[in-house]
């Protein structure tokens, strides 16, 4: 197959080397600095190279704020039964672009990425799955996913921000929340050095991404939840309510199971 890969950063460059050994890859990126190690695929710079190409599927990997304008820019040079697929892990527009754009399509979201995740061990890593997606784009993306042993989940659109609103809305935001009240500490605890590696990794990420995972209209109902067991707690320290603190914590260790 012929994959057309957009963007050469972090996921660009991890999908490269997964499938340029089984497939015929090319990159498309405008920055020549990140192509300095894209191995066993064509370097393509300017979008009218593509139609040269002729990709069977695209795959974008650009950064989140320029999905859909990156679609936009490739679009005309590719072939009429092309699938376009998309990583986003905020789907925000994403649906009603795909059904006027008048191409096959297929969306995941891999829930890891190259700050946390062992991209060499993914075993206990999971992958989304479009459920609208065409016929054809889940075949290829499930069988990609299969082969690094992700665990395999299918949801809809509507279905999918729901899932991010929770899992990515609720760490990020207690992670900031840390982060936001965190002082230096000479010689901090390794509870703290823990918090600190995951606040590190997570500032790492691109702004607009964490933007727009807290700016999912879901997400405020899940801070909200926050503050209310931030609430809870505060009024059982201060008053130092032992029975109280001692259920709260077997309530806490009943949701972890």
């Amino acid at each position: 197959m012929k994959i057309l890969i957009l963007g050469a950063g972090k996921m660009g460059s991890f999908f490269t080397d997964l499938l340029s050994f089984e497939h015929e890859i090319a990159v498309l990126e405008s920055n020549p600095q990140r192509m300095r190690f894209i191995y066993n695929a064509i370097r393509l710079q300017q979008p009218v190279e593509i139609a040269d190409f002729m990709p069977d599927l695209v795959i974008n990997c650009v950064t989140l704020n320029y999905t859909i304008e990156a679609f936009k820019v490739v679009i005309p040079y590719l072939p009429p039964k092309c699938i376009i697929s998309d990583i986003a892990s905020v789907k925000t527009n994403l649906q009603e672009f795909y059904n006027t754009c008048g191409f096959p399509f297929a969306s995941t979201h891999p829930m890891f990425g190259p700050t946390f995740a062992n991209l060499g061990n993914l075993e206990r890593e999971n992958t989304i799955l479009i459920s609208e997606s065409d016929h054809l784009g889940k075949i290829f993306f499930k069988d990609l996913y299969t082969k690094l042993k992700l665990n395999i989940f299918e949801y809809t659109f509507e279905e999918h921000d729901k899932v991010v609103a929770y899992s990515l809305g609720i760490p990020f935001a207690s992670t900031l929340v840390f982060a936001a009240t965190m002082k230096h500490q000479d010689a901090p605890g390794t509870t703290f050095k823990r918090h600190l590696k995951t606040a590190r990794g997570l500032l790492s990420e691109d702004d607009y991404l964490l933007t727009e995972i807290l700016f999912n209209p879901r997400t405020p109902n899940q801070i909200k939840n926050i503050q209310e067991e931030l609430s809870k707690l505060q009024k059982i320290i201060e008053k130092r309510d032992s029975a109280a603190m001692k259920d709260y914590l077997s309530g806490i260790r009943n949701n972890l199971e």
